[in-house]
């Protein structure tokens, strides 16, 4: 029998009546013949009314005492399901996180799961009850009750539709699905159809409200379709899928996205080589801060700027932990700037079409935007701009790539049926009737690979003047030659100029060297030859230290880092060509890869 699993948030069991109605729609997939599975957030604004009682008790009350108070939302919340269910005629039963054997570890309010037991559920399901589950709360292995932070439970629903084998996870909001950009900002913004757990995972990660990594980075891991959905209507929402079936022909743009509470820390003159870059972020690591952007671009007399970007509220926690770091590795000192935003678009399609980022540069500097950082992926190209700019940013580049255009209506509607499904629900054992043993480390970082591509080569305008619209005619020119980028590294600038690197295939180097001629008046830097190295994963950002063990495992061998840029799903870095296999064996025996050559 299809199961079904639908997570209703705050806002959608804020009151009786919405009680009711979220109760309808269990019953509804159930009168469907499937077996139905709820997870429950808590009531409208109660965590935060918790948090204030709690603060006005005591002003830093115990981590463990506050997961205590907070998991008790969720358990009014299931109650009172089961209650409206079994008003309504069918049979319901309620079960807090402890209850299903929902296991954490005991990092209190953000533990992450170990591994959920079945049996409860199961045997509920099948004696045809709905099911009703607290999302954002488990027990560690002492029993002490834990929670799962912000967007737990998105967490718990999603990782219960995966050890359960469900066909879909519905996750019902105060939204309609996920939208080109958010509507808020940029009221122009369309609902998007489908998208793929990559490219949610960027978007998560960017501020995009309506999901949160962790529970995108599950989907993704067990391959479970994701619907996100209008608690108030029963119009079609949204749908994350694997990008086989997300990829859209002639689309290079998917969304836009912006995260405006960031803040910027730039180390200068760290001194060029191996082990410095890894010695600064295994001080972050050990501060259990989680970076976003890294930028490191090429060493000019030795040295470097090493920049990146991390939460506001983490700024001075960093900069104590960063200045430290900076003094013992020689650099010359530490800046930051509070009043940043980081602004992206995100799309498969970026993939296999050229010109998106003079597109995204352009459209910026018409609007009299200055870029201060630069950084890509495989389908995201980040800039970091001024924050009073940052909703500006945020429609220009909407507009620039007619993501108010989107169309939903050639796209025929997404269907679970005849889609492989990762079960991981296992068949009762005929002599005991129990299930076999969930999967272990349920939400353990996985690192899917590491790539070696030594088929580029890296251009450097040195000097570049710290301008609107310069790099939009820098890459206006590459792309009019028909080149195809891939890493785009642009650090801060310091004097009124920074370094802008980029990489190329190698045998459109010339062609590119070329498109340059008489730029600026900094001079044009070809390493025609280069390895670029690159880790590949889900749970990448939510897990701090990845890109410190990826360092740390380049420097033991002595190999020299000379450009570094980061996505939500993978770490870039360039090495020197002649050391690129060494050093696509050391980072998979860093991450303990079977290497298949």
């Amino acid at each position: 029998m299809p199961l079904l699993v639908q997570k209703f948030g705050g806002t959608s069991v804020a009151d009786a009546d919405k009680i009711l109605a979220a109760a309808r729609r269990a019953i509804q997939a159930h009168q469907r013949g499937q077996q139905v599975l709820v997870v429950v957030s808590a009531r409208g604004h109660t965590t935060d009314e918790l948090i204030a009682l709690a603060k006005e008790i005591n002003e830093h009350p115990p981590a463990r005492e506050m997961d205590m108070l907070l998991s008790t939302g969720e358990q009014i919340s299931v109650a009172l399901m089961a209650m409206a269910i079994q008003a309504l005629g069918v049979p319901a039963i309620s079960f807090t996180g402890a209850q299903i054997g929902l296991v954490t570890d005991s990092f209190h309010s953000k533990a992450r799961i170990r591994n959920i037991s079945t049996e409860r559920m199961i045997q509920a399901l099948d004696e045809g009850k709905i099911v009703i589950v607290a999302g954002f709360q488990g027990v560690d292995q002492d029993y002490n009750i834990t929670t799962l932070g912000r967007g737990g439970s998105d967490t718990t629903a999603v990782a219960l539709a995966a050890v359960l084998g469900a066909d879909a996870c519905e996750i019902y909001t105060d939204v309609d699905g996920v939208y080109t950009t958010d509507p808020r900002v940029v009221p122009e913004a369309r609902k998007i159809d489908r998208i793929s757990y990559d490219e949610m995972l960027e978007l998560a990660s960017l501020g995009a409200g309506v999901m949160h990594s962790r529970s995108i980075e599950f989907a993704k891991k067990y391959g479970v379709p994701v619907h996100v959905r209008s608690s108030f209507s029963d119009a079609p929402g949204t749908w994350i899928v694997a990008e086989e079936h997300a990829r859209r022909l002639g689309v290079t743009v998917t969304g836009a996205a912006l995260a405006k509470d960031e803040a910027r820390i730039t180390v200068f003159r760290v001194p060029d080589r191996p082990g410095v870059v890894h010695s600064l972020f295994h001080s972050i690591a050990g501060s259990h801060i989680v970076v976003d952007m890294i930028v490191q671009n090429v060493a000019t007399d030795g040295t470097t700027e090493v920049s990146f970007t991390v939460d506001s509220a983490d700024l001075a926690e960093t900069l104590r932990t960063v200045e430290n770091a900076a003094r013992s590795v020689g650099a010359s000192g530490v800046a930051h700037e509070a009043e940043v935003a980081k602004v992206s678009v995100v799309g498969l399609g970026m993939k296999t079409h050229t010109g998106v980022a003079t597109t995204m540069f352009e459209a910026l500097a018409n609007a009299g935007i200055n870029i201060q950082m630069i950084t890509t992926s495989e389908i995201k190209i980040s800039v970091l701009v001024d924050r009073a700019s940052s909703a500006l940013a945020l429609r220009t580049v909407h507009k620039a790539f007619a993501l108010d255009e989107w169309d939903n209506s050639s796209w025929p509607p997404f269907s679970v049926e005849n889609r492989p499904v990762k079960h991981l629900r296992q068949p009762q054992d005929a002599e005991n009737g129990s299930s076999s043993t969930p999967p272990q480390g349920m939400e353990e970082l996985v690192i899917s690979g590491v790539e070696l591509d030594e088929g580029q080569a890296c251009l450097t305008l040195f000097n570049v003047p710290d301008e609107p619209g310069f790099a939009g005619r820098v890459f206006r020119r590459i792309a009019e030659a028909g080149v195809f980028v891939d890493m785009i590294v642009q650090n801060i600038s310091t004097a009124g100029n920074t370094h802008l690197s980029f990489t190329v295939p190698r045998a459109s180097a010339q062609e590119a060297t070329k498109a340059l001629s008489g730029m600026g008046p900094g001079e044009v830097s070809v390493e025609p030859s280069i390895a670029k190295l690159s880790v590949l994963g889900v749970g990448m950002r939510t897990h701090t230290g990845v890109a410190t063990r990826m360092f740390g495992a380049l420097a033991e061998r002595g190999i020299n880092i000379a450009l570094i840029n980061t996505s939500e799903v993978r770490i870039n870095v360039v090495t020197d060509i002649g050391r690129g296999q060494e050093s696509l064996t050391c980072l998979k025996q860093a991450f303990s890869l079977a290497d298949e050559s």
